[in-house]
C-alpha cells in the first residue's frame, strides 16, 4: 500500500511541476469576439461616418467597421490579445464630446479583458504610438448603459500605448 501511495504522490508532484510551467498565453484567444448585431453595427457606422465627414477627419477603416487614426506609429513592440498593455487614454461620447473617462497616469490591463474595440484598435500601433479610435457601440458597451455612457453610444478614444508585455 505504501508503494501505491508513494507512486501516486510522485505522479502528483511531477504533474504540478509539469503544468506549472505552462505558457502564460495558454488559453488566450487570438481573435476578439466579433459576434454583434449587424443592424446596430450599420446604424453605428453611418453615425460615425457622418461625424468624421462633419469634422473633416480622415480615418482608416478596419474590416470590422472600426474607424481609426494613427497619430503616431510608435517604434516598440505590438500588442496582441495575450499581451498586458500599459496605456494612458481619454474616452469621449461621440454624441456630445463629453469625457466619460480619462487616465493620464499609466495603467496596465490584459488586452483580452478590455472592450472589443480596444482589442481591435490597440494592436494597430506599436509601443510609443498613439491612436484615435472611433468605436461603434457594438464594439464597446452595446445596448447596456455603463456609468456615464448611455446605451448604444459610439465612443472616441485617444490612446497612447506605452508598454507591451
Amino acid at each position: 500500500m505504501k508503494k501505491i501511495f508513494s507512486a501516486i504522490s510522485c505522479f502528483v508532484v511531477l504533474s504540478i511541476f509539469t503544468f506549472s510551467g505552462c505558457d502564460k498565453n495558454e488559453g488566450c484567444s487570438s481573435e476578439p469576439n466579433l459576434l454583434v448585431s449587424q443592424d446596430q453595427l450599420a446604424i453605428d457606422i453611418a453615425a460615425i461616418d457622418a461625424y468624421l465627414l462633419e469634422n473633416e477627419i480622415t480615418a482608416q477603416t478596419d474590416e470590422t467597421g472600426i474607424r481609426y487614426v494613427i497619430n503616431k506609429e510608435g517604434t516598440g513592440g505590438k500588442a496582441d490579445l495575450c499581451s498586458i498593455t500599459t496605456v494612458t487614454y481619454q474616452g469621449k461620447l461621440m454624441s456630445n464630446g463629453a469625457v466619460f473617462d480619462s487616465r493620464d497616469t499609466p495603467i496596465s490591463f490584459p488586452l483580452r479583458n478590455l472592450i472589443v474595440g480596444w482589442q481591435i484598435g490597440i494592436p494597430k500601433v506599436k509601443e510609443g504610438g498613439t491612436i484615435t479610435l472611433y468605436l461603434p457601440s457594438v464594439y464597446s458597451y452595446g445596448s447596456r448603459a455603463n456609468g456615464d455612457i448611455p446605451a448604444n453610444s459610439n465612443l472616441i478614444f485617444e490612446i497612447t500605448l506605452l508598454d507591451v508585455n
